[in-house]
Parts: C-alpha cells; structure tokens; sequence
C-alpha cells in the first residue's frame, strides 16, 4: 500500500545492474518518499533485487511482471496499480548490441528498437494521459552517452538511443504545458553483468558476412581499447542510481544529465564544430592510429579532468 504523501515509481528492467540499484536506492530512502514499483519480464529473476532490497521489500518496494515489447503487458501492469496512479516513471529497461554491421540479422537490430526505443514509447503512451490529467509528473529516462556521440561498431545500439533522445527532446516540450519533466540519463560505461556478459560473448564469435580486416579491426583494435576505456572510466550502477535520485529530487531539473563528467570534453567537441567532420577524425585517429597510447590517454583524460567538472556533470542543479 502508497502511504500518504509517497510519489509512486515505477521503474523498467529491475532484474539486475541499474534498474535494480534505482530501485532499492529509492525504496531505502531515509524520509520513505516514494513507493516504488521495480518491473521485470520474469519474476523468476526477482531474488537479488528483493535480497537487496532487505526490509524495503514489501513496503516501500513491491514488484510487478512487465515486458516493454508487449502492449497487452504494459497495459496490464499500468492497470494493476491503484488509480494507474504513476508520479515518476523511470524508463531504464534496454538490450545492447555490438560487432561489424554486416554479421548482424535485421532481426536482431529490430529487437534493439523494439526494447530501447518502442520499449520507452510504449511506457509513455501508457502513464502520459494520466500525468495530463492531473497536471503532474515526471518521466525519467535511461539513455546514454551513444544518444549524443556515435561509438564505432555500435551503429544499432548507437542509433536507437539516438532515436530516443530525438523523441524525447521533442515531447518535452509539449508537456511542459502539462507541468510533466522529462529528464534523459546520460551513462557512459557502466560495470555491469550486462556489460561482461556481452564482451565475452563478442569475443567468442565469428561475424559471418564481415570480411576479414572489419573482423580484424573489432576484435584486436575495438575490444582492447573498449576494455580499457571500461577499466578507466567505468561507473557502477549505484553511481547510475544517485544520479537519478538527485534529478528526481532536484527543483528545477535538467532535462540532459550526464552522468561521466569524462564525457562532457567529447560531447562539448560534436557540438563545437555543426559540420561533424571534428568529431568523426577525432575518433578514427584515436581507434585506428594511437595504438599503445589509448590506454596512456584515456588515464590521463580521467586524472585530469576537473573537480569542478564532476560537479558540474553529476548534479543536476
């Protein structure tokens, strides 16, 4: 039961990583303001988040099945909660994908869109109505970095964040008249089960349909310096989840939230220059001919880099 005064949220994709930390992050809060709703496709998956969530779980913490790629599903959980009363959803359900375009299925590219992009729409198609009603509401969602830079080899994964933040950036506006924010997430990498997962997977395959050199470049040139960039600059999912809490509770919050204060130099230098081209030798000279010195810069960027421009990043006010 949502005791009086509790904002109810409802977070996607809480079976692990940081769905899982939003959720016991918020359902632990000392003052117990929210209520939240952690979903996953598989109750199946439920005991380390309910591990996690200690006491908090049956209290400040209930679960529901959800599958953002069917309708019939998210109906059925938004009508499963009391009044479909939802103050703050948080959209962080996703899947990635990685490796030479030419070896991947149509069909697995659509699967990416259907959870990271239509996953989202669905989601907010579904709580929009409501939060118009009562003139109030806040819609929080989990993107990345890839939303605002392209990464090689990540075309699929890289276009459908980037699908999202177009469509986000959009809809804010209008419902700014409705007194409902937005707010987009914006994680570099993050040390994840998802992550290490999907790097070992990467590593073992073979990537028919890819020519030898393509195959060559990802697997000795990408994956090296991915894994260092993952040993530098990766975040946790806890980093993920207090982020999210401060734009939750911030006054006025931004509706882009960077959460690597590392990334902000690179995005700042897509933007500096409107023809693209600044960005895009930037990282072929960095991936293809630095070599050995990757590692070398990539520490560098991240002793460097300001305690001004940590704050700056990671707090949305």
């Amino acid at each position: 039961m949502v005791s009086p005064g509790q904002k109810v949220v409802l977070i996607t994709g809480c079976s692990s990583g940081i769905g899982l930390r939003m959720a016991v992050m918020l359902a632990k809060d000392e003052k117990k303001r929210y209520h939240v709703i952690a979903t996953m496709r598989d109750l199946k998956r439920k005991d380390k988040l309910v591990e996690a969530a200690g006491d908090a779980y049956g209290k400040t913490l209930s679960l529901a099945v959800l599958d953002v790629c069917s309708d019939e599903s998210v109906k059925q959980c938004i009508n499963g909660i009391e009044n479909r009363h939802v103050d703050i959803l948080i959209n962080n359900a996703g899947i990635g994908l990685v490796g030479p375009l030419e070896s991947i299925p149509i069909e697995e590219m659509k699967k990416v869109f259907e959870t990271n992009f239509f996953g989202v729409v669905r989601m907010i198609k579904e709580v929009m109505p409501d939060m118009k009603k009562r003139k109030d509401g806040r819609i929080i969602v989990v993107s990345s970095v890839m939303g605002l830079q392209g990464v090689v080899f990540n075309d699929v994964y890289t276009a459908s964040k980037f699908a999202m933040e177009g469509f986000c950036e959009s809809l804010a506006v209008q419902l700014l008249k409705f007194n409902i924010i937005v707010s987009m997430i914006e994680p570099g990498p993050v040390h994840t089960e998802f992550e290490v997962k999907m790097i070992q997977e990467v590593k073992q395959k073979e990537f028919p349909g890819a020519d030898a050199e393509t195959v060559r470049c990802f697997k000795d040139v990408y994956l090296p310096s991915s894994m260092d960039i993952f040993e530098a600059l990766g975040q946790t999912p806890d980093d993920i989840a207090r982020c999210t809490k401060k734009v939750i509770e911030a006054s006025s919050p931004r509706f882009r939230n960077l959460t690597n204060p590392l990334y902000t130099p690179i995005v700042a230098m897509k933007y500096a220059d409107e023809t693209g081209t600044m960005s895009v030798h930037v990282f072929y000279h960095w991936l293809f001919n630095m070599g050995p010195l990757m590692h070398i810069s990539v520490m560098t960027m991240k002793y460097l880099t300001c305690g001004c421009l940590r704050r700056r990043t990671i707090s949305p006010n």
